[in-house]
């Protein structure tokens, strides 16, 4: 890789969704920064938060108080984490409520850093995390030029509509550096999503059906056509992911706008190779419809969080081309990307 001009020191990072996983996995590795820090939940008690302000970003207050921070708090970059992803977890279930959440805090946010530089700039970098469902499905190995079609499921639709909104206001940004990442579905020891515990057999809803297989160590079955093992999946490391952002941070270069996917390396892994390697037992069935139809019975029950609009993103193949980050990251890949896409399913599987 072509050298570069040194990227301008950062100091004071402001860090929205630290609760989450990611910004949970994030923290310990910011010492040398100071840490502004956000999110609709207080973060544990061991997780050094730095100043934080208990904000609910789908209310217009939230996301008013989220734009004074960066317009008063002498913030040098923003990592954008929060985005609700499970409804079921974090009780926002009302679909307009996530949209506000997830893709008008987006946008006032970039609003407010364009008010921040409009005479100089002064927040250096915004740092954003999509997801591979902002390109719908199905997917054979996609690259960073494909159309944004994220489609069905609210999450993908939402993370397919802030992806573009950051994209559309960069130029309004006044220098301010951005990088867009398109991560595959998150894995590893300590990450616990919807996804993963349909995977391992766990139930993800709220009700008391749920409730009792937990209390009694049921498996909720994983649904799959008798035709196929369903669809080719990626995943990455959160921790992985951590160590790209933390990445970005020192590297990043000033005033530009980069896109990046990003999934662990070695082969794509199929649903039910995965269901297999978690000992969680099969329901064969004959068509998506009928998948369809008892995910919205397991939904309706309390049983499951899986919602039916995921159909289409876990039955078909589903991968991505990462070429781009691997030549970027150069040779420092293998100590930023250490685990591949089976290594971080199965570690997640072992938890």
């Amino acid at each position: 890789m072509p050298d570069r001009p040194p990227s301008a020191p950062l100091r004071r990072i402001l860090v929205t969704g630290i609760s989450g996983n990611l910004g949970r996995r994030l923290v310990p590795l910011l010492k040398k920064f100071e840490i502004i820090s956000v999110d609709l939940y207080p973060p544990p008690r061991e997780i050094s938060a730095g100043q934080f302000f208990h904000l609910d970003l789908s209310t217009p207050a939230g996301r008013k108080e989220l734009s004074h921070i960066v317009e008063n708090e002498a913030i040098d970059a923003v990592v954008h984490l929060a985005f609700v992803i499970d409804p079921v977890r974090t009780r926002i279930v009302d679909e307009n409520r996530m949209w506000q959440a997830n893709v008008a805090a987006t946008q006032e946010l970039l609003q407010a850093i364009a008010r921040r530089n409009r005479d100089s700039t002064r927040v250096q970098l915004f740092i954003f995390p999509s997801s591979v469902s902002a390109y719908g499905s199905p997917l054979d190995r996609v690259k960073e030029e494909a159309p944004l079609e994220g489609h069905t499921l609210p999450y993908a639709v939402h993370k397919r509509e802030a992806d573009v909104i950051c994209q559309k206001l960069f130029p309004e940004l006044g220098g301010c550096a951005m990088y867009i990442y398109r991560p595959h579905i998150y894995a590893g020891a300590t990450v616990d999503n919807f996804i993963l515990r349909s995977i391992r057999g766990r139930p993800s809803g709220r009700g008391w059906l749920a409730k009792a297989f937990e209390k009694f160590g049921w498996k909720v079955p994983a649904l799959l056509p008798k035709s196929s093992e369903g669809g080719l999946l990626q995943f990455i490391h959160v921790d992985d992911m951590a160590r790209v952002l933390l990445w970005t941070l020192e590297n990043y270069e000033q005033a530009q706008l980069r896109i990046f996917n990003l999934a662990g390396s070695g082969d794509p892994i199929t649903f039910g190779e995965c269901v297999r390697l978690a000992g969680t037992p099969v329901l064969r069935v004959r068509s998506a419809k009928q998948i369809q139809r008892l995910l919205k019975i397991f939904w309706v029950l309390g049983l499951s969080g899986v919602s039916p609009q995921t159909i289409p993103y876990f039955l078909y193949p589903y991968t991505m081309d990462t070429t781009r980050i691997e030549l970027e990251l150069g040779s420092a890949r293998k100590e930023i990307l250490r685990y591949s896409t089976r290594e971080a399913i199965e570690e997640a599987l072992r938890s």
